[in-house]
């Protein structure tokens, strides 16, 4: 997604984790992901088949083949719209399969992202309600409480809940846009609600924290961690109501950059584990819960960007697989937050059609520009 101003081995393997040693911790600090495997969503893996038989089409059976690869790797369901919350129900019913096959505990990851006058600094994801509409009161009694009411009817699964991507990073940075400045009090009582709404013990929640060319600068920091603890204490004072937060969601930041891009020159937060590191104190002098999940679903090219202001379908590949061993003791896993092949908007690359369709060109590219650990899977 946009930054403004300023500015796993198979189905078991790419979705399984493993615990690193670790000393006894308090059950609130228990990462979620760790003993469990990620769930693999079929509906996406589905929409990969264009794009296999278009390699097959091409003569290109190497890349045909990574294409079955990437299929066994784990991605978040996005529910987005009204009519998406039966996706959730259809997530449910096919990790409870897997989990009744294979006997390994499976954690679903969600993306919640509805909230009225969505996307308010760029318009290419503004979603279908309105506050001029009655939309924050749609969105807590249409969206938010049938959410809430199917994950709580699936204990017997774990949950990974991202909390509406980008919208409190643009009341950090963007309130300057009328839309924006507008649409403030609608995010942070919507989101809150949303926190109150889904406490459920196998339910971990993560407030999206934008990424680190977007909040990582100096100044930024601890603006965004102030937002936070305002949206968390609007939930209910007391008790920690979040697991942490979301990084890099649909953006193109690498969780470690083994050569630094020239943009990045005069940021701390020059990729996502340093943006991980340098937002940490902020949170916990917050009393906030620095605990992070950082998407690497596609990650850029070396040179592809000469800003970080470019986030729209960018030159990539599939980056690494999701896993737990971040070497980063406040990262709870890697994972792959944005479904790859589903545009940013029709913006970036010719060619490109609206916000979450399908756009099998720039798919092929991220095969081909695939992640080692993608490419070692065993199809």
């Amino acid at each position: 997604m946009k930054a403004t101003t300023a500015l796993v081995a198979a189905l078991s393997a790419a979705g399984a984790v493993s615990a690193h040693p670790s000393g006894p911790k308090a059950p609130k600090d228990v990462n979620p992901f760790v003993g469990k495997q990620y769930f693999v969503n079929p509906e996406w893996a589905g929409k990969l088949e264009q794009t296999r038989a278009a390699f097959l089409a091409q003569g290109d059976k190497v890349n045909a083949a990574n294409v079955k690869k990437v299929q066994k790797v784990s991605t978040f369901v996005w529910v987005s719209r009204l009519s998406e919350l039966s996706r959730i129900d259809d997530a449910v019913k096919e990790a409870r399969k897997v989990q009744r096959r294979t006997g390994k505990k499976q954690i679903i990851g969600l993306v919640l992202y509805n909230l009225p006058d969505r996307d308010c600094s760029a318009g290419e994801s503004a979603g279908e309600l309105k506050s001029e509409e009655n939309g924050l009161e749609r969105y807590k009694e249409e969206f938010i409480k049938p959410y809430a009411k199917k994950l709580a009817a699936a204990p017997d699964l774990s949950f990974a809940v991202v909390l509406e991507p980008d919208s409190l990073g643009n009341l950090v940075t963007n309130m300057g846009i009328p839309q924006c400045e507008k649409a403030a009090p609608i995010y942070t009582a919507g989101i809150a609600h949303a926190i109150k709404s889904l406490q459920y013990k196998h339910v971990s929640l993560y407030i999206d924290a934008a990424h680190g060319g977007w909040l990582g600068w100096n100044d930024n920091l601890p603006l965004a961690a102030k937002e936070f603890a305002k949206v968390v204490e609007l939930a209910g004072k007391g008790k920690n109501k979040i697991r942490g937060f979301s990084t890099n969601v649909s953006n193109y930041n690498p969780y470690n950059a083994t050569i630094r891009e020239n943009y990045t020159e005069w940021s701390n937060s020059w990729d996502e584990s340093n943006y991980a590191t340098s937002l940490t104190p902020f949170l916990e002098a917050e009393g906030l819960p620095a605990h992070f999940i950082v998407d690497q679903g596609r990650v850029g090219l070396y040179g592809a960007r000469e800003e970080w202001g470019e986030w729209c379908n960018v030159e990539a590949g599939f980056g690494q697989v999701p896993t737990t061993k971040t070497n980063n003791t406040v990262v709870d896993s890697i994972v792959w937050i944005k479904p790859g092949g589903e545009s940013d908007g029709e913006c970036g690359m010719a060619g490109a059609p609206r916000a979450g369709h399908w756009f099998d060109e720039y798919t092929q590219m991220l095969v081909k520009n695939a992640h080692p650990s993608v490419l070692s899977i065993r199809a």
